[in-house]
């Protein structure tokens, strides 16, 4: 991410430890929750379900990280609305 951070450009990116590490935003499916509907996967198919049987779920659990120190750094000013929807903002 130091890159990232050197070249000066708002950058999104798609996992939340990304907007930690110090891209601008990030927004994407919570993996811990896409882990628990696996495991669930994994114990239909232990008890005899085909995999082919199984439907395709979509994630419906998302993260969105914005991180206002590199917001700052870059002189964007970030709406309250915006703010407002974020799961997690770095200070």
């Amino acid at each position: 991410m130091p890159l990232v951070a050197a070249s000066a450009k708002s950058t999104v990116g798609v996992y939340p430890e990304w907007g930690r590490a110090g891209l601008l935003m990030s927004y994407s499916s919570d993996l811990a929750d896409g882990f628990r509907h696996a495991g669930s996967y994994v114990a239909k198919i232990l008890r005899g379900i085909k995999p082919g049987d199984l439907p395709i779920e979509q994630a419906s659990k998302f993260t969105f990280v914005i991180n206002l120190k590199i917001a700052k750094a870059l002189g964007i000013a970030v709406p309250p609305t915006l703010l407002s929807f974020a799961d997690e903002v770095i200070e």
